[in-house]
């Protein structure tokens, strides 16, 4: 950020958050200006991914010799950021004026601000990453590619869902799930890649005694995973890069072998979203998972997923100068410190709530949730202000997603909690956005299907043919 680019103060302040700069805001404050100052010159954005697919984003800036020309730098780089780790890439194309160009390879370098995207998305494409500097005229046009994802409901079925701080199990019976399980782990400190698959292995075997066979098995989890491979997720960070691909890259390949049955693995904001369209019976539905981190995943207008990453989570919707840093990514403002139990605890103490550290988040959640059940007057500004943050956050993902509906779930849903977070995204949409509270319907679904709904889903992924 720099002092050209303008912050604006929210009309609506969180309650435990005043300082709370939202990216919505200052994004369309920025273009209101640069349309009304006869100065204007497109700038397209493309970003590659390992399949040739190619997503090209439009808007504009400031032209060469214009006086607030320093302005579209912060503009730029924010949008970049979001973009990809909405949609990812390995290359990034930036057409428009060259010194918007140069200052994003210069940030998006091996030794920029931002080299943790650039060794990730490097990792994740397996392509040296890449910023082309060029003309606007240049940028190819969007060339995505879509297939369907799972509602397969026929048979007997197993699905799973791995957060960080706990994992859930479902088994599923002809579309009706007969038994749904969640258990606590600590997959993020383990070394030893047999922790994930004895954990999970376990749970699989628990559920399949409640089915009379297990015909296919569905999984969901974050990280990038490609043909049921993972190729980066926090939940293995622990793990050494040797011993990752060694033994956990084909993990859930060789689990399916063992068990003798289809199985699938999936992005668990994929799953999200696909729970969602099958609850709704409908399509143009952005999920977010609100749990050991936010997860994101969208499900076209046709019914379809795209090849985006949607990691949502390392994603920034808060331009504050001192908003929260994520430890992993080294970013700040985005939603990993935001929708999901970290920032439920981040909150706790502003409530006036003092929290034990040495219990896990989620158990540190479970306190919160139970002081609310208790009617403590404490905890409901919590949530309060996480509705907050996500009414202008919807507004703001609304810019790059289109959407019919929201689908909010998670463990931090759970309980009235989510029902105030829920209320209050829908005021902020109708007092400040009211063409959106118009367009998009937000969703929470029952208790159980909050908590274990995208095992039940990830059940439908395999097909039996």
């Amino acid at each position: 950020m720099n002092d050209a680019f303008k912050l604006i103060e929210p009309p609506t302040t969180p309650p435990l958050d005043d300082s709370f700069r939202p990216a919505v805001l200052a994004n369309r404050a920025f273009l209101d200006e640069v349309r009304a100052s006869g100065e204007a010159v497109p700038l397209r954005i493309g970003l590659e991914r390992g399949d040739g697919s190619i997503s090209t984003f439009e808007t504009e800036v400031f032209g060469d010799g214009s006086d607030r020309f320093a302005a579209n730098l912060p503009y730029a780089e924010r949008l970049v950021k979001f973009l990809l780790w909405q949609r990812g890439g390995w290359k990034v194309m930036v057409g428009g004026p060259q010194a918007i160009g140069e200052h994003i390879k210069a940030v998006y370098s091996a030794d920029g601000e931002r080299a943790f995207d650039f060794d990730f998305m490097g990792g994740v494409y397996e392509n040296p990453f890449t910023v082309e500097v060029t003309e606007a005229e240049q940028v190819p046009d969007t060339r995505e590619t879509t297939m369907p994802l799972g509602r397969h409901l026929d048979g007997c079925r197993l699905g799973f869902d791995l957060g960080a701080s706990d994992y859930k199990v479902s088994a599923v019976l002809e579309g009706e799930a007969v038994y749904s399980e969640e258990f606590p782990w600590q997959p993020r400190e383990q070394s030893d890649p047999n922790y994930h698959y004895e954990h999970v292995n376990a749970a699989l075997k628990k559920a399949a005694e409640y089915l009379p066979r297990v015909d296919a098995i569905g999984g969901s989890a974050a990280g990038v995973w490609i043909n049921d491979r993972v190729l980066i997720a926090s939940l293995f960070r622990g793990i050494p890069k040797e011993i990752f691909d060694a033994h956990i890259k084909d993990m859930f390949v060789k689990m399916g072998q063992e068990w003798g049955v289809p199985l699938r693995v999936v992005n668990d904001g994929e799953v999200t979203a696909l729970a969602g369209s099958m609850d709704l019976e409908d399509n143009g539905v952005l999920g977010i998972a609100m749990g050991s981190s936010e997860a994101g995943g969208y499900v076209t207008m046709d019914g379809n997923i795209t090849g985006w990453l949607n990691e949502l989570a390392f994603a920034p919707f808060d331009y504050h100068l001192d908003a929260p840093v994520d430890e992993w990514s080294g970013d700040r403002g985005c939603g990993v410190q935001y929708f999901c139990q970290t920032g439920v605890i981040r909150l706790a103490p502003a409530a006036g709530i003092t929290l034990d550290e040495s219990l896990m988040p989620a158990e540190q959640l479970k306190v919160v949730q139970d002081l609310m059940a208790e009617g403590d007057e404490r905890v409901p500004p919590i949530f309060e202000t996480i509705g907050v943050w996500l009414g202008y956050t919807i507004a703001h993902y609304a810019d790059f997603y289109d959407l019919r509906h929201v689908l909010i779930l998670g463990r931090v849903t759970s309980g009235e909690g989510g029902h105030i977070i829920l209320n209050r995204a829908q005021d902020v949409l109708a007092r400040e956005f009211p063409e959106l509270h118009e367009q998009i319907a937000l969703h929470l679904p029952d208790e159980s299907s909050r908590r274990v709904g995208q095992a039940v889903a990830a059940a439908s992924l395999p097909s039996l043919d």
